[in-house]
C-alpha cells in the first residue's frame, strides 16, 4: 500500500518545533508494509492543508493519505474543514470509532473532529496532533482500512463475512 502523511503544525511548519508524529507513523506504516511515498508539513491554513490533499489525491495517488493535527477545538484547528472541502464521500465510521475507542483512554477525545473519507481513490484519514494519539487512532481502525482501500481501488469481490468475529 502506498501512503503519505501531512503534518499539520504551525510551529513545525516554521520548524519552530520538531515533526516526531509523521516519523512516527511513517515507522508505523512502514511496519505493516506500507510504502511512504509524500511527506509534508504544512501550518494549520485550510487552504495549505487542502492544496495538498488535492495534489496528493489527484496526481500522486496514494491509497492512503493520513494527517496528524489540527482536530481539536482551538482556533487554528482546522484540517476536518479542509478535509470536508476536497473529500467526494464521507466515510464517518472511522472517525466514530477512533472516538469511541479514544473515549475508553482520556474524557477529551470528545473533543476530536477528526474526519475520514475518499477523494479519487485514496482513502483519506484525520489523525491526532498527538504521536502517541496518532498511533493510538490509527490502530483503532487498521483492521478495516486495507479492505476500504481495495473496494476504493475497485476490487469488486464479495465482501460477506470479510473481518467477521466468530
Amino acid at each position: 500500500m502506498k501512503a503519505a502523511i501531512l503534518t499539520v503544525s504551525d510551529k513545525g511548519s516554521r520548524g519552530q518545533r520538531e515533526d516526531t508524529g509523521g516519523p512516527l507513523l511513517q515507522q508505523w506504516l512502514s511496519d505493516r508494509g506500507a510504502e511512504i511515498v509524500c511527506t509534508k508539513i504544512v501550518p494549520d491554513e485550510v487552504e495549505q492543508i487542502a492544496a495538498t490533499l488535492r495534489q496528493w489525491a489527484d496526481h500522486d495517488q496514494p491509497e492512503l493519505i493520513l494527517t496528524t493535527g489540527g482536530t481539536g477545538v482551538s482556533p487554528r484547528d482546522v484540517t476536518p474543514e479542509a478535509t470536508l472541502q476536497v473529500l467526494d464521500r464521507l466515510l464517518p465510521g472511522f472517525a466514530e470509532q477512533m472516538r469511541a475507542e479514544s473515549l475508553k483512554i482520556t474524557p477529551m477525545a470528545i473533543l476530536s473532529r477528526a474526519v475520514a473519507g475518499i477523494r479519487k481513490q485514496s482513502l483519506i484519514i484525520n489523525l491526532p496532533g498527538s504521536p502517541r494519539g496518532a498511533i493510538e487512532n490509527l490502530a483503532f481502525v487498521w483492521a478495516a482500512v486495507p479492505h476500504a482501500v481495495s473496494k476504493i481501488r475497485g476490487d469488486k469481490q464479495d465482501c460477506d463475512g470479510i473481518g467477521r468475529q466468530q
